[in-house]
């Protein structure tokens, strides 16, 4: 790690933040210029060490959804405060999720494209949490039914394509199409943990978004996985002697990934941020496997680079928006960012904020979050 020096960075309006020597991710929103993440991150400690293969490449950057989630690259970017910095950076030496809580609508989940972006770590994985959720959803689906069928002589899925030369034929099993019975890696499609355990060269980006939406035993299956970096797939262990190596689908588009006997180990353990609203308690196990983060409310800075972000040419133009909108914030006990967003939207589209509909519009935009009227 010694030698890794970056040098203090602009913030907003000519501001500056100091970069720390041990910083790998700054928080700066724009891409690492001539520098290769893996020539500069530090090697794990040796007890989050892991070893999977066969190593896959880096994936490509998913630019479509990162900038509408943070707006163009080289556009304002919202200053983070150094100690939020520190403990992304600690996440990522570390090895360990990062568990981030703070009040709805404060963009939590949009540290996980600031990091992706950054780093160049490419396509974030994104796993919704709801109260349906289970550990095996996130891990991967395997589709029983569609396997039967192409059993029987039914259509079947398309089978995931080739990798490389040689590869998809190694195993004893049938080819796809052959007159056996199909492959059961044809039916296989890893959800987004199960993406991002895969043994990448490089760490994915995961993000568990709201984990205080799920069932109450879900953190505490999170634990093995997480801890272990690698997990099972029974139907694919059972088939191990027949396909040795199966190729599965995985949670990006169009992606595929060799899998060797039923097992998945991650090699580059992911950056995993968890979020949540702070709507429940978790068990201290799983606590004890985080770094946690305690994201404050934006500040009017912060804000006006968010603007900035989205819209072109609107430094300065909405501080008196910005103002009342702290206000009304205070007042309803918080409101989420994206209600500002929507109101300074109207306001570029042409409604005016002489307009005698204006105060009536911002009332309706910025009801509290509480759904209370």
């Amino acid at each position: 790690m010694s030698g890794v020096h970056h040098p203090v960075e602009s913030g907003l309006n000519g501001g500056h933040v100091s970069s720390r020597s041990w910083w790998i991710y700054r928080g700066t929103g724009r891409p690492l210029a001539d520098i290769r993440l893996g020539d500069i991150l530090p090697p794990p400690p040796g007890w989050r060490n892991f070893d999977g293969g066969p190593v896959l490449p880096p994936v490509p950057a998913e630019s479509a959804e990162t900038d509408r989630r943070l707006g163009a690259v080289g556009r304002a970017t919202p200053r983070q405060d150094p100690h939020d910095i520190d403990l992304i950076n600690t996440a990522l030496l570390l090895r360990r999720p990062l568990l981030v809580t703070g009040r709805p609508g404060i963009g939590k989940s949009t540290l996980a494209y600031l990091v992706a972006r950054e780093l160049g770590l490419g396509r974030v994985l994104h796993w919704g949490i709801t109260s349906r959720s289970t550990l095996r959803s996130g891990l991967y689906e395997y589709d029983a039914i569609g396997r039967a069928q192409a059993s029987l002589g039914h259509p079947r899925p398309a089978a995931p394509a080739p990798g490389p030369p040689g590869e998809a034929s190694e195993g004893s099993g049938e080819p796809s199409g052959a007159g056996g019975a199909p492959r059961i890696g044809d039916f296989v499609r890893l959800g987004p943990l199960g993406t991002a355990l895969l043994p990448y060269e490089l760490p994915r980006v995961l993000l568990i978004d709201e984990l205080d939406k799920s069932d109450i035993d879900l953190p505490n299956d999170l634990l093995h996985v997480l801890e272990n970096g690698s997990y099972a797939i029974p139907e694919l262990v059972r088939a191990r002697h027949q396909e040795g190596r199966a190729r599965v689908f995985t949670d990006d588009p169009d992606g595929t990934a060799p899998v060797d006997d039923g097992l998945v180990r991650c090699r580059a353990f992911p950056f995993v941020v968890i979020t949540s609203n702070g709507e429940r308690q978790f068990p201290a196990a799983f606590l004890r496997r985080c770094v946690r983060l305690d994201v404050s409310p934006p500040r009017e800075d912060q804000l006006a680079a968010m603007i900035a972000a989205h819209f072109r040419d609107q430094d300065g133009r909405h501080t008196a928006m910005i103002q009342a909108f702290l206000e009304r914030s205070r007042e309803s006990g918080g409101l989420a960012t994206d209600q500002l967003l929507n109101a300074v939207y109207l306001r570029t589209a042409g409604v005016r904020d002489d307009d005698e509909t204006w105060g009536e519009l911002l009332d309706a935009l910025w009801r509290q979050l509480s759904g209370a009227p």
